[in-house]
């Protein structure tokens, strides 16, 4: 019975406890406002609260009388005998005339002096926010207790100490905080602050994305961002893989699969770009041709050496071969390095002395990790030099990828699948208030989204039952025909208008493939999928990789790429090769997804677009 009445104490104190954040000495709102009872139990608490001021309000103290002046009367017939003068004071337009005569002949009007007017105490009700919740608290504060020119505006930091009270008329807060102390106030000049409209579009809002987490819609999509960050982790933890960091720079072009970013310190040398192009005096003269001659003149000078009759044409014929010998070796040392020249650039003197880009993507180094450790993943920037406008393209961005040994495209599928409808639980049981903030003002179907993810499966079909599907659509005209395969454009039709749910297009031909996807038994197609979801588009996509040292060499080979860039990852197929298989998700796309944002560029802290790189 004690030991239950104990239990019974603590949880009441825990109840009425708030969370003091431990490396700045002030209570985190969210230990307030987001309680069930709104705060209510922690009325009489003495607690330091910081934040920025979302709007203010002012109304005159309590129990303060007002001076007002006095009200002139009328005197009655009573306190004045003659007729005229009574009916002066009775009728309105009479006593006008009065004053104004009186006015005339320089009398002093006779009304009492009043009383100095007083200024009037004011307490200014700011709603503040921390960002640990959606939710304001309202706090108190006296004018006397401001400094002189000391304006508490929108935009305004403020740290204060006081004693929550409740609300005498509460309607959505229940309790506000008395303030006593101002321990720091961060002013706002109003003139120049640009989010002092409280109504300011996201299009606007991209101009300022140092300051725009302080509006409440990029806030709650900065918090469900977070949520995802944990929930991958979280998700790839627990079913035992392992993180690893992946670079950012590479050497390998990738530009197979999209526009790289140049990484070089060559024009931090020079701002003549002239000087770094190198201008070759054998440029177009074949290796081939030089050899044929050098035997051909090895075989002149044997006829001169047996026939001994022209010595002076054989030490031409002597120094004729050896500038030939010079001109192959310094052919073949181009040849050599034309890996280390783009567009006529010589890189040699390059600070990796090689071309280098920003990764576009890491999933050929991850394969190395994965050959070693069997499950792995990564999390972190790729970046893409594709000049496109789309609202759903970005140069930086984030990418999940992942790595699975011994495993095949039915396992990626599968693991895909469980870690998406993770995500999805997670928002809903982390993000609720956000969530439903989102669906009220940006997007109403973003809840019911989520909530289909958890519940059910998604939609399989091929690259090919893709076309046939989209070829009997009557009613939409699309920019890029279906003949002339999958676009973008097609894929987001069958997850928003089709299906309505999230769409696996798997089994694509292997011309619209990557070389390093496994090929399947009939030669013309691969082993990969696509993961189509609505509003995001293209969200996720995977692949089994190709382990076959002889058949990865021969798409290397098709496709025309230098091998010699690929030489350490064919090693993985060489030494120890094994079935593995993978999958990327483009993180901003599962933001856009779960939100219902439509433009890419509010999903990620600080975009950066073709023309475009803010702060």
């Amino acid at each position: 019975m004690a030991s239950e009445e104990g239990a019974g104490v603590a949880a009441r104190q825990q109840q009425q406890s708030v969370e003091w954040f431990k490396y700045s000495k002030r209570v985190v709102l969210r230990s307030i406002v987001c309680r069930e009872d709104k705060g209510l139990g922690l009325v009489g608490e003495r607690v330091v609260v910081g934040g920025w001021v979302r709007s203010r309000k002012e109304k005159a103290g309590k129990g303060v009388s007002v001076s007002r002046v006095p009200i002139l009367e009328a005197p009655t017939a009573a306190q004045d005998g003659t007729c005229c003068e009574s009916l002066v004071t009775r009728v309105p337009i009479l006593r006008l005339i009065k004053r104004i005569l009186m006015v005339k002949d320089g009398a002093a009007d006779q009304r009492p002096a009043a009383e100095p007017a007083k200024s009037e105490p004011v307490v200014a009700y700011l709603r503040i926010n921390d960002g640990s919740c959606l939710a304001d608290l309202q706090i108190a504060v006296d004018s006397s207790m401001s400094l002189p020119g000391q304006v508490m505006s929108i935009g305004t930091s403020v740290l204060v100490e006081g004693v929550l009270e409740k609300i005498p008329l509460p309607r959505k807060h229940v309790v506000q905080l008395k303030v006593e102390k101002i321990l720091h106030v961060g002013i706002v000049d109003l003139k120049k602050y640009p989010l002092a409209d409280r109504k300011s579009s996201l299009e606007f809002l991209r101009a300022y994305p140092h300051l725009r987490p302080r509006t409440s819609i990029v806030a709650s999509v900065t918090r469900i961002r977070n949520i995802l960050s944990y929930g991958t982790h979280r998700f790839f933890q627990n079913n035992g893989f392992l993180y690893v960091h992946m670079p950012i720079i590479t050497t390998t072009d990738s530009r197979v699969c999209g526009k790289m970013f140049h990484v070089t310190t060559l024009f931090s040398k020079s701002d003549d770009r002239e000087k770094l192009m190198t201008t070759d005096d054998h440029e177009g003269i074949n290796l081939e041709v030089v050899k044929a001659a050098i035997r051909e003149k090895s075989s002149r000078i044997e006829e001169l050496k047996r026939s001994d009759s022209n010595r002076e044409a054989l030490l031409d014929a002597q120094r004729d071969l050896q500038k030939a010998n010079k001109l192959a070796l310094q052919l073949e040392k181009r040849q050599k390095s034309t890996s280390l020249r783009v567009e006529g650039v010589n890189f040699t003197n390059d600070f990796f002395s090689r071309p280098a880009f920003l990764s576009l993507s890491t999933r050929l180094h991850l394969e190395s990790y994965a050959c070693a450790l069997s499950s792995v993943y990564t999390f972190g920037p790729v970046f893409q030099a594709d000049d496109s406008q789309s609202p759903r393209h970005l140069a930086e961005m984030w990418m999940v990828e992942v790595e699975l040994a011994f495993a095949e495209l039915e396992d990626a599928i599968n693991c895909v699948e469980d870690y998406l409808k993770f995500l999805c639980q997670s928002i809903l049981e982390n993000c609720s208030k956000d969530i439903k903030f989102l669906s009220k003002h940006m997007d109403k179907d973003c809840i019911d989204r989520l909530k289909s993810v958890g519940s059910s499966s998604f939609a399989r079909i091929t690259y090919a039952e893709a076309l046939e599907i989209l070829k009997q659509v009557k009613d939409q005209t699309f920019e890029t025909k279906v003949e002339q395969g999958l676009s973008e454009e097609h894929e987001s039709y069958l997850a928003d208008k089709i299906y309505k749910r999230p769409v696996i297009i798997y089994k694509h031909p292997k011309e619209v493939k990557p070389f390093y996807m496994h090929v399947r038994d009939d030669g013309k197609t691969v082993s990969s999928f696509d993961i189509i979801v609505p509003k995001a588009g293209v969200l996720l996509r995977g692949s089994q990789m190709e382990e076959r040292i002889d058949m990865i060499t021969k798409r290397i080979q098709e496709l025309g790429l230098p091998q010699e860039q690929y030489d350490w990852y064919l090693d993985l197929r060489r030494h120890g090769t094994v079935k593995h298989s993978g999958f990327s998700l483009v993180f901003e796309k599962m933001v856009m997804f779960a939100t219902g944002l439509d433009d890419i560029r509010d999903t990620i802290a600080f975009p950066r677009t073709h023309g475009s790189a803010n702060a």
